[in-house]
């Protein structure tokens, strides 16, 4: 490939454009022509290298070029492609953030999706690992692990080092990655016994003043408490809440794994119940942005034709998006009654991408007394590339300027909108100071008793 760039076209400044995921067609899973984009695509990335920060597939991709002997793409052997693909966890930073030759660019950069179709030929040739399979069948490892008594048990085993030191090497799950707790009494259990209360519906331009709750697997099992409070707080403000009647997991942990039919199969479950909810005149939040995002834009680009997709990618909000709404209406709780001090408060990647803009941070810094200390850095733990043991010590190389930034600014909290995140950050962290939701932290805000 020349490495000389291409003339300025007309009309350069376009939006990107993001092109559907043509994975119905028999020709997205032809070994041949993929390989053949590989090289293109390493190519270019070789010549670039603004992504080098971003994660460590491009760090592994340009050593291979730099330790080749031609010293560049065509000199690495194409069986290592896969060592870059397998640190790519779709994070999508590099497409929307940095890469100056993405589509409508005539070298049709995406990288991400690129990944994505390589992790889907390897899926599709049984080369997953059932350790891979296990970690992302949220669902099943959730109901299983969420049974009275079985909860307790599989909680003191993953908290136990030698139980974690047989993990680590028989299954591959790293001694010190913090895993995720299950509860028996689930949100959907508190949430059938809570007093549920009568709220007026006001509506605005933007939204129609009544949510949905898509509660996700990690907000259902792992953190009902994040679950039960958001709902209190749009509560508190006003804003009726409901669950779904019933859900699978949102698909993001197969998208990641390139296994696309299961991604599938739980969009069959989740679109219609959605639409149906939507058609009622509920708008949908779920407090996961990994799980927000897979409705806003993977989805949509994995069936692009499909309406009752759209319609959800048009009616589903991040909760603090949604906030936010009702306060341009003037709609937004705004009576604090106590201060929050200064706040570390980590920007998931998941979020970054919707491009939304930081409204967590809009939020809360409506409250009194308030500084927030934005960190615009990825956690590296990726829902399961960070409990990994071959990937776990690089995770928490990424997390570093993160634990940095919070250990030299005295910070009274620090929070983050995905919790997976937040508990890698406290891993880095290694310390007595806890994380935090910025659900939780607007409760102490509001003063309401926990």
């Amino acid at each position: 490939m020349s490495n000389k760039l291409p003339e300025r076209r007309e009309g350069g400044l376009e939006a990107p454009t993001r092109h559907p995921i043509d994975w119905k067609n028999p020709e997205y899973f032809n070994e041949n022509a993929l390989v053949t984009e590989l090289e293109r695509v390493f190519g270019i990335c070789h010549g670039c290298r603004r992504c080098v920060s971003l994660c460590n597939a491009f760090p592994t991709l340009f050593d291979l070029v730099d330790k080749s002997d031609t010293m560049e793409v065509d000199g690495v052997k194409k069986e290592d492609y896969s060592k870059v693909v397998d640190h790519c966890y779709l994070c999508d930073l590099c497409f929307q953030t940095k890469c100056p030759y993405v589509p409508p660019h005539e070298w049709n950069v995406d990288f991400p999706h690129l990944m994505l179709q390589a992790k889907a030929i390897e899926h599709k040739k049984g080369k997953t690992k059932l350790r891979d399979k296990i970690l992302t069948s949220t669902d099943v490892v959730g109901s299983f692990a969420g049974i009275p008594v079985l909860a307790q048990t599989v909680n003191a085993i993953n908290n136990n080092s030698v139980a974690r030191k047989v993990m680590d090497k028989t299954i591959g799950i790293h001694p010190q990655a913090i895993l995720p707790e299950y509860h028996s009494n689930n949100l959907r259990k508190r949430f059938g016994k809570r007093d549920k209360k009568e709220l007026t519906v006001e509506a605005t331009e933007s939204t129609r003043g009544k949510v949905a709750l898509f509660v996700t697997c990690y907000g259902n099992k792992n953190d009902p408490q994040l679950g039960e409070d958001l709902i209190t707080i749009f509560e508190h403000n006003g804003i009726p809440v409901r669950l779904t009647d019933k859900e699978k997991c949102c698909g993001m942990p197969k998208l990641e794994l390139g296994d696309l039919d299961s991604v599938e199969k739980a969009k069959q479950v989740n679109i219609p119940e959605l639409v149906r909810l939507i058609d009622q005149g509920w708008d949908i939040i779920a407090p996961i942005p990994s799980c927000v995002l897979m409705f806003k834009q993977e989805l949509p680009m994995m069936f692009p034709d499909d309406a009752d997709v759209k319609k959800v990618q048009e009616n589903i909000f991040d909760p603090f998006e949604y906030l936010m709404l009702r306060h341009k209406a003037g709609k937004f709780n705004t009576h604090f009654e106590n201060k929050l001090g200064k706040i570390a408060y980590h920007v998931p990647c998941h979020q970054r991408v919707q491009k939304i803009g930081m409204k967590t941070r809009d939020i809360i810094q409506l409250v009194p007394g308030t500084t927030i200390e934005v960190i615009e850095r990825c956690s590296g733990h990726d829902g399961t590339y960070a409990v990994k043991s071959e990937y776990h010590e690089i995770s928490m190389k990424i997390c570093r300027p993160i634990t940095n930034k919070i250990k030299t600014s005295e910070v009274d909290h620090y929070v983050s909108d995905c919790p997976m995140a937040v508990h890698q950050i406290e891993n880095g962290l290694e310390g007595d100071m806890k994380p935090e939701s910025p659900f939780r932290l607007l409760k102490l805000a509001y003063g309401i008793a926990s």
